[in-house]
């Protein structure tokens, strides 16, 4: 892994995440989630999921955060969902149910990293995770394991 080029990737995918057009943003979002485990990423990512001007950047980064399926995702969108208003708490919602709706084992993984995350010592990302929480315990899964 050549950790120079990622961070060059990082630095680039969050210039195009300043950008003025709200399709810039979301095609940064969602191409800096696979980069979420990165330390630099953490801060960009958060501000995409919680813009301020289009809501379709929330959405798209949120569902790429929420497809990792993993810790560092997961931390980023319970960050979020720890200080985000009503709107962006929806879209984040609408992103929670495009990505986790279908295979149950995905789901099943989200639960238990949020529960781990709800016990944590940071209490933004324990906040959000109790939030995330919420939302995941209402979702029934369309595939099942046979």
């Amino acid at each position: 892994m050549d950790s120079d080029l990622r961070r060059a990737v990082v630095v680039t995918l969050t210039d195009l995440g300043r950008s003025d057009d709200c399709l810039d943003r979301a095609d940064a979002g969602h191409s800096l989630a696979a980069f979420a485990d990165m330390h630099e990423a953490a801060e960009p990512l958060l501000r995409l999921v919680l813009d301020p001007h289009d809501t379709y950047v929330t959405r798209r980064t949120a569902q790429g955060l929420l497809r990792r399926n993993d810790r560092a995702g997961l931390t980023i969108v319970a960050s979020a969902l720890a200080v985000a208003n009503d709107n962006h708490a929806d879209w984040i919602h609408t992103a929670i149910i495009d990505v986790l709706s279908i295979f149950s084992q995905d789901l099943e993984e989200a639960l238990r990293l949020c529960e781990e995350m709800a016990d944590g010592a940071d209490d933004r990302v324990a906040r959000g995770a109790g939030r995330l929480l919420e939302s995941l315990t209402v979702i029934d899964p369309v595939l099942r394991p046979a």
